[in-house]
């Protein structure tokens, strides 16, 4: 046993976030720990890590093993460069190198060799110190070093270059790959997938699978809990439960489980009342009473199945349509988008050419930074192209998602937002869908900018549900949202009749939803039939 939880409590304000979670890790498990937002993750990562008291239970970590604990924000030396904080994972074995060539330069001083026993005696602190060095990996580490870098997306960056330069993203990927360097026997992981690109995902979830020590991960990438892990913890209603397999295995064991309970419940329900029937109409009977008695007593010691708990609540979605589109919606030709000042604008995307019919759902992809926000935004006629055209079809009306949600007003309340882009609604209708997206009662007076970041994304799809747009254009919908919510997008989305032109870095999501793919690069776009596994099976043909 690597690490054991024993009936962990954890409170704040006197509002229970952990409850009892017991949990238990073995040498090489691969564990995703799940649960909506504000279940206590994070929580539950920071105490596994030392780095949060708990209130009651047990923590107990094998003997000697250590932790690694990426966290969501990088915890980097921001005046480091590079390769010093990459260095800085190695500050032992650089220490014991540096004693070697030490110990190199006094072997080689003729003084020193002149006196033997000296000689002799530093002879033998070398030939320790160089089979320590050779043993843990030190001629390695420039090596190790150069790999993780390059399988992080750092491959053509100098290691001189200075983190503080880095963006956001930049600095979450180093930060991951500082953590991966460590190599520590219980790696602890908390969302490690923000950021990264296909490339970039592929070779981590490659990296992961033959990753030596134990791995616990908490993270919204369904794909990447598919494809990694072997048993799911999920946190609910402060308390955890595991399920052995991946993601998927665990959505099927989970309902099967509430299915086996309810019917449970509902059979000894009717026990019960049988029974308590047969008490009352014999107890008062002489002849019955004994029995009534026995059966009394069979009723006080039998073991009660505890009540199915309801589902917790959940965004409730319905994407309809006003009006039917004519079959082809959208013509993209020959589409150049440049950036930069008027007289010195360089390309940003060229020579994209692509269209849409009626009831398609198609995905954009591309590397990170490639343009692909922009392009949508040119789509919509936000920005206008350098050269190309856009063509709508007959009878399309549209809705846009913005991953950003720039066009929310932040001093506006959450019913004021919604009601000012549909006046003609009446409030009641407002408060009902905003009821759907789990705002209710005086949430609804909540403003903008107090809202968390899957609020706002609540907020904004309440709009674009009250559009009833034939032709929805979504950039990066699954972002801010938790597992749950997630599959609610998905599930409305498949039954939604219009069309779809929308961004994703959610392999899950891609698989489930897109008939297309369209591949951007700077000089085009090439599209692909069918989902992103069948997507991914075409790039290995090529």
């Amino acid at each position: 046993m690597l690490l054991q939880l024993n009936e962990i409590s954890k409170s704040y304000g006197g509002t229970p976030m952990l409850s009892g979670v017991s949990m238990k890790i073995e040498t090489s498990e691969r564990i995703g720990l799940i649960g909506v937002n504000g279940a206590g993750k994070s929580t539950l990562l920071q105490i596994i890590a030392g780095e949060l008291p708990y209130d009651r239970g047990d923590v107990y970590l094998a003997k000697g093993a250590k932790i690694g604990y990426l966290r969501q924000n990088s915890g980097l030396e921001l005046d480091n460069t590079i390769g010093k904080e990459m260095r800085g994972v190695f500050t032992d074995m650089l220490q014991v190198e540096k004693e070697l060539r030490e110990l190199e330069g006094q072997m080689s001083d003729p003084a020193w060799m002149a006196d033997a026993k000296k000689y002799e005696e530093t002879m033998r602190r070398y030939a320790a110190k160089a089979d320590w060095f050779l043993q843990n990996g030190g001629y390695e580490i420039e090596a190790k070093i150069r790999g993780i870098l390059h399988g992080m997306g750092f491959g053509s960056f100098s290691q001189d270059t200075p983190i503080h330069t880095l963006s956001g993203g930049q600095k979450t990927r180093l930060a991951l790959a500082k953590t991966l360097l460590s190599e520590p026997d219980l790696l602890i992981l908390d969302e490690p997938t923000n950021h990264l690109d296909f490339e970039t995902l592929t070779w981590l979830e490659g990296y992961l699978r033959s990753y030596p020590g134990a791995i616990l991960v908490v993270s919204h990438d369904r794909y990447f809990l598919d494809s990694l892990v072997t048993v799911i913890y999920e946190l609910e209603r402060n308390e955890a439960r595991r399920y052995t397999g991946n993601y998927s295995k665990y959505v099927i064991e989970k309902e099967k489980n509430r299915e086996i309970h309810a019917k449970k419940y509902a059979m000894q329900q009717e026990q019960i009342a049988k029974m308590e029937e047969y008490v009352e109409r014999h107890i008062v009977r002489a002849t019955s009473a004994k029995s009534a008695k026995n059966k009394r007593k069979q009723l006080d010691r039998l073991e009660r199945i505890d009540k199915p708990l309801g589902d917790l609540k959940r965004t409730k979605l319905s994407f309809d349509i006003g009006k039917t589109s004519h079959k082809e919606v959208l013509q993209v030709r020959d589409l150049e988008i440049c950036f930069g000042e008027s007289n010195d604008r360089k390309p940003l995307l060229k020579n994209i050419s692509f269209q849409l019919r009626r009831g398609e759902k198609v995905a954009l992809i591309g590397p990170n930074g490639i343009g692909k926000s922009t392009l949508l935004k040119t789509i919509i006629g936000e920005f206008l192209p350098d050269s190309g055209e856009v063509v709508w079809g007959k009878e399309v009306t549209t809705g846009y998602y913005d991953q950003e949600q720039s066009s929310l007003q932040l001093h506006a309340t959450i019913l004021d937002e919604v009601w000012s882009h549909f006046p003609q609604i009446e409030e009641a209708r407002i408060r009902r869908v905003l009821g759907n997206f789990l705002f209710s009662g005086e949430d609804v007076i909540k403003k903008i900018a107090s809202l968390s970041g899957g609020e706002k994304a609540r907020v904004a799809l309440s709009k674009l549900m009250l559009a009833e747009a034939n032709v929805m254009v979504l950039d990066e919908p699954t972002n801010h949202l938790d597992l749950s919510s997630k599959e609610v997008l998905e599930s409305t989305l498949t039954k939604y009749e219009g069309t779809l032109l929308f961004i994703s870095h959610d392999r899950y999501f891609l698989n489930k939803l897109a008939d297309k793919i369209v591949e951007l690069h700077s000089d085009g776009a090439i599209v692909y039939e069918g989902n992103y596994e069948s997507y991914v099976e075409s790039k290995k043909r090529k």
